[in-house]
């Protein structure tokens, strides 16, 4: 490893499918580079690429749940699988992050959950943003709708009282500690008007037989920390120059998600000069070995603390220097110091104190703390074909002291865009039993003709992101909050809407109880679960259409 450098200026773009997928393809190129001795280039045309290295993991959930006759649960007995393809890649540490996160954010005094990871004859399923969590989260949210369903409530008042808060005990044995769940769906049912725009739903569907509206409100809780403790390391190299520049190099990869700009915000802050004298070139195995992955949402916490670890090293260093002159800038400091024979080079580390998890106990504290949301969404559907448009999506996340509003709003954004296509767009189809007409074992939806992506009509009409103020994060650099992964899954709010939506559809026909809606909500299944004179023939009210994971 210390004769192999590694050097990454940038990916355009990683969301898990470039965390060890590319393993393979790399060693393929190894192998005649080495024998050649010159330089070798793979590149996988998409089809391949989609066919070969794997997608998110499908899971199953199968519960069993306690209430009472109010709504507040008792008991969950949970089985989650999920598919984990031909080998294990990453597949334990999804499944342990859905086992993590399948209480959402609802207090559950007894707890039982049974995870199993499935080998099965798929390509190899790998991480995706999120992890597992908005997998488990997703199962969640499916038994608090039925139990709204069974008690005629409203689902959102089944969240409100079932809330975890301050001082909650999870059901792995981590306490709440600055929970502010509460504040922000407060905040985000005030922004949207629920009661009014409930009201308003109402109206609208009493009056139009085709087209249908729905609403629904989704809160979300996640977990900031790997779960493998080990990789809750990072380092960087802060070399300041003579000149008043400083070059910083760290151990994770810009892919467009900010990083090195927050982290170069960092260093310009800690020395107390402008953005533009700090530059971070490239991710490079040379200057900081034995990195982690770019992942888990965790990187800006990390390496902006070992970046801040350096600065402060070389600070302490420059000190004796600064406090006996007063010197006119930052650059004639620097040279004083260079001239005093004074290191202006450090190597900082950080480690997130305090975590750890027992698998033999099922005890432990898995993560330093949690970035909280809330989503609002309303959809309309036309009953007939089974299309949908978003007409509002209302979005309040809390991340602390945000370290760069601009690029967490763009995060949360994007996450919110990605997550729309995953509960509502993105269908894989392999042959298989249930789709014969496609050759069994390959993939038909391996590219943009058959596999859908949100596209610009599929952003929302009124999209709002909201920033929760005056909460500091007393875990993370600068009081800032991780925002990655956690808004990936405020998109299911817009899937719990189309349900609400094909709700009132099926109650035009006398079906008012539940009914099985599986991710994506694909035009074909909204419209088969729309139920009416003219699926009467073909389906009965409890239609489960066969999924190809």
């Amino acid at each position: 490893m210390s004769k192999v450098v590694c050097k990454t200026k940038r990916i355009g773009g990683g969301f898990g499918g470039k965390e060890t997928r590319s393993a393979f393809l790399a060693a393929a190129a190894a192998v005649p580079s080495y024998l050649m001795n010159r330089p070798v280039k793979l590149t996988l045309d998409r089809d391949i690429d989609m066919i070969t290295t794997g997608q998110r993991h499908s899971f199953l959930g199968k519960y069993k749940v306690g209430f009472t006759n109010k709504g507040k649960v008792l008991a969950l007995d949970l089985e989650i699988y999920n598919n984990a393809g031909n080998s294990l890649d990453l597949s334990l540490a999804v499944l342990e992050r859905a086992m993590f996160h399948s209480d959402n954010v609802y207090e559950i005094p007894n707890v039982r959950i049974f995870g199993s990871v499935c080998f099965t004859n798929f390509p190899s399923n790998t991480a995706f943003r999120g992890f597992g969590g908005p997998q488990g989260m997703l199962i969640a949210e499916n038994w608090i709708q039925r139990i709204a369903l069974e008690l005629k409530k409203s689902p959102e008042e089944i969240r409100e009282i079932n809330f975890q808060g301050e001082g909650s005990i999870l059901h792995y044995g981590q306490q709440l500690e600055h929970c502010t769940l509460a504040p922000i769906w407060n905040e985000l049912k005030v922004s949207c008007d629920f009661l009014k725009v409930r009201e308003e739903v109402d109206g609208f569907n009493l009056h139009n037989r085709w087209k249908k509206r729905g609403i629904a409100m989704i809160p979300t809780k996640f977990g900031i920390s790997f779960t493998t403790k080990f990789m809750n390391q990072a380092g960087a190299l802060v070399n300041v120059y003579t000149d008043g520049t400083v070059l910083v190099t760290h151990g994770g990869v810009e892919m467009g998600q900010g990083l090195h700009t927050k982290v170069a915000q960092v260093a310009a802050s800690a020395f107390n000069i402008p953005l533009s004298s700090v530059f971070i070139s490239e991710t490079s195995t040379d200057k900081v070995p034995n990195a982690s992955p770019t992942a888990a949402s965790a990187s800006s916490d990390m390496y902006a603390a070992a970046a801040l670890d350096a600065c402060e090293q070389i600070k302490a260093r420059m000190e004796p220097i600064a406090s006996q002159h007063n010197f006119g800038s930052f650059a004639e400091l620097v040279t004083a110091c260079y001239l005093e024979r004074i290191d202006l080079s450090a190597h900082g580390f950080y480690i997130t104190p305090n975590i750890g998890f027992d698998w033999s106990t099922g005890k432990g504290k898995p993560f330093s703390y949690f970035t909280y949301g809330a989503a609002f969404a309303e959809v309309e559907i036309d009953t007939l074909t089974g299309d949908f448009h978003t007409r509002t999506a209302n979005i309040f996340m809390d991340l602390g002291y945000s370290l760069n509003p601009a690029i967490d709003v763009g995060q949360v954004e994007g996450a919110f865009i990605q997550g729309l296509g995953w509960v509502a767009l993105e269908e894989l189809k392999w042959g298989d039993a249930a789709h014969k007409w496609i050759p069994p074992g390959c993939l038909y939806t391996c590219g943009p003709g058959s596999y859908k992506i949100p596209s610009l009509n599929d952003v929302p009409f009124k999209f709002n992101v909201s920033l929760l103020k005056g909460n500091p994060n007393v875990k993370a650099i600068h009081s800032s909050k991780a925002v990655g992964e956690p808004p990936f899954f405020m998109a299911s709010s817009v899937f719990f809407a189309i349900k609400d939506a094909i709700l009132a559809a099926r109650a035009e026909t006398g079906h008012t109880g539940w009914f099985p809606l599986d991710n994506p909500a694909t035009p074909e299944r909204i419209r088969m679960a729309c139920l009416d004179e003219f699926t009467a023939p073909f389906v009965s009210s409890d239609f489960h259409p066969k999924l190809s994971v």
